[in-house]
């Protein structure tokens, strides 16, 4: 599989994954808002790293709750895909 299919692909794609999760639209989601404030738990974060380990990114639980936001995880996805 080519690095670049590993987990959402873009912000957006991120952005509807977690709109999702929250029970809003990902255009009430700000790139730098923080997901635990819009309601995003840590269950749901570990389900999140849990799925994307399986689709083959090699993410840590702590990367994503050091810094919860789209911007931020769009980054770290970004860097890790570029390290595979």
């Amino acid at each position: 599989m080519p690095p670049n299919t590993l987990g959402p692909s873009t912000a957006d794609s991120l952005r509807e994954i977690v709109a999702g999760i929250v029970g809003t639209t990902a255009a009430d989601i700000a790139g730098d808002a923080n997901l635990v404030f819009l309601g995003l738990g840590s269950l749901e974060l570990m389900r999140l790293v849990t799925r994307w380990r399986r689709e083959g990114l090699a993410i840590e639980f702590s990367e994503l709750a050091a810094e919860p936001t789209i911007d931020a995880w769009a980054a770290y996805l970004d860097r890790t895909r570029g390290a595979d």
